[in-house]
């Protein structure tokens, strides 16, 4: 019963065949080869984005902190929501990445920043050659507590960030479980709601290991490319990297995986509340911070489930593409305890 983390999850196997069949024969390196030329154009169509710029990285954080690095000068802010990954879960590589630039932490319940509190935060920068400069907004389309921000609220939250010319970044590592829950069209949730450069994750959401660099504004491209490079985050062998993401979007595999995921959640946290535990945040996508007796905790480590624990009773599980449902019926019937079921 593993519900650690989407990381933890297995490869779609039409990515595993995406890969295999990328291996047939040699190619071009850096970018070079024809996969990830066609890649760029899947993007682009599947983002209605024609002159976006694409690029590939392993990771997330590589992927997050080299965008903010194009967007953020070394002597200014970024302003993110107090719990976001790039604040909390990612050692300090967008300070280290931009050259200095610190992170503002804006208040907002469950995961989502607040627009007032946005606009506070930005009136108390700048302005003064002492303290930091007004440099990028920062957000997650998927939050750190598993809400989901709807297109509107993007749309909110950058419009007021432009109109203090602050260029905006949208973490997007679990972009797919978010256009699943909202049925938002990619170019609504990105460029068309203010974003200027995208994080676009799919290591959570069934590819091996695979990240995209989806910049909407091309003027910005060739500095990234030069960071990438300087960062030593430009692989040899993209091609590989490149299939995958191509049977992603493959018949919308990406939002199917993602769908998968968010529904088991969503029939996880029901059970959930059925047993009487107590949700801390809307279960939007395939996260759930859920409150439950530490005797329910033991019982369910005890029976072999795998998930983070912040406390004696609070947890935090996530569900992946490929939860099997035996798994959460018993995870459940773990919580639960064999005397609440008459055994």
């Amino acid at each position: 019963m593993f519900f650690a983390s989407d990381n933890g999850a297995t490869v779609a196997p039409e990515i595993m065949a995406a890969i295999m069949a990328a291996n047939a024969a040699p190619s071009l390196s850096y970018g070079d080869d024809a996969a990830t030329a066609a890649l760029t154009a899947t993007i682009r169509a599947v983002f209605e984005a024609p002159d976006a710029a694409v690029f590939l990285v392993s990771t997330g954080t590589a992927a997050n902190a080299l965008a903010l690095a194009i967007l953020a000068p070394s002597w200014s802010t970024i302003f993110c929501h107090r719990h976001a990954h790039i604040a909390e879960d990612e050692c300090n590589a967008p300070e280290f990445f931009t050259g200095g630039a610190k992170l503002t932490l804006v208040d907002g319940a469950h995961g989502r920043i607040a627009p007032q509190a946005l606009a506070t935060a930005i009136a108390g920068a700048g302005g003064s050659v002492h303290g930091a400069q007004r440099g990028a907004l920062s957000l997650s389309t998927v939050t750190e507590a598993g809400s989901v921000y709807s297109t509107a609220d993007l749309a909110a939250l950058a419009t007021l960030a432009r109109d203090h010319g602050l260029p905006v970044h949208l973490d997007g590592a679990r972009l797919a479980n978010a256009l699943a829950t909202t049925g938002a069209s990619p170019a609504n949730m990105t460029w068309r709601a203010g974003v200027d450069i995208l994080s676009l994750g799919g290591t959570k959401n069934g590819l091996m290991a695979g990240e995209a660099v989806v910049i909407f504004d091309p003027a910005r491209a060739w500095e990234f490319q030069l960071r990438r490079k300087r960062a030593g985050h430009l692989g040899s062998k993209l091609r590989y990297m490149a299939a995958q993401f191509e049977a992603w979007f493959a018949d919308d595999l990406w939002l199917r995986l993602a769908g998968a995921a968010n529904a088991k959640a969503a029939r996880l946290a029901a059970g959930l509340t059925d047993q009487g535990a107590t949700l801390l945040h809307p279960v939007e996508a395939n996260m759930i911070f859920a409150r439950l007796p530490a005797s329910a905790h033991s019982r369910a480590t005890g029976a072999g489930a795998v998930y983070y624990r912040m406390d004696a009773q609070l947890c935090r599980l996530v569900t992946g593409w490929d939860t099997p449902e035996a798994d959460i019926d018993a995870l459940l019937a773990a919580f639960l305890g064999p005397a609440a079921r008459g055994v």
